[in-house]
């Protein structure tokens, strides 16, 4: 069974920012690990994903510096900001509030 995106669409942002709390990471690599971690159920659009960088950034929640690969093309790197790791957890309780009110819903 494959997940519908519009179960997950709200929940871009949270989903980066429990990412970006474990390790700086770039673009390709957060999304073959959320594949990984769902069995590959769940992918985010590219365009999606690069979106969603871009409003974090502009809220002050992330920020992005360029590696230094020497072999390969350089990677824009991400990571979580104070304000972004506030913002994960409040964003956090809100998604356990509402899991808890679907679960009570739909049984």
């Amino acid at each position: 069974m494959s997940m519908t995106s519009d179960m997950l669409r709200g929940n871009t942002e949270t989903i980066i920012l429990a990412h970006l709390l474990e390790k700086d990471s770039y673009g390709y690599q957060i999304n073959k690990d959320i594949l990984t971690k769902t069995n590959n159920l769940y992918e985010l659009k590219e365009a999606t994903l690069y979106s969603a960088f871009r409003r974090l950034e502009q809220e002050g929640k992330i920020k992005s510096y360029w590696g230094n690969e020497d072999s390969s093309a350089r990677r824009r790197y991400y990571a979580i900001t104070e304000i972004g790791k506030l913002a994960y957890e409040k964003q956090k309780e809100e998604w356990k509030l509402t899991k808890s009110i679907i679960d009570k819903l739909i049984k």
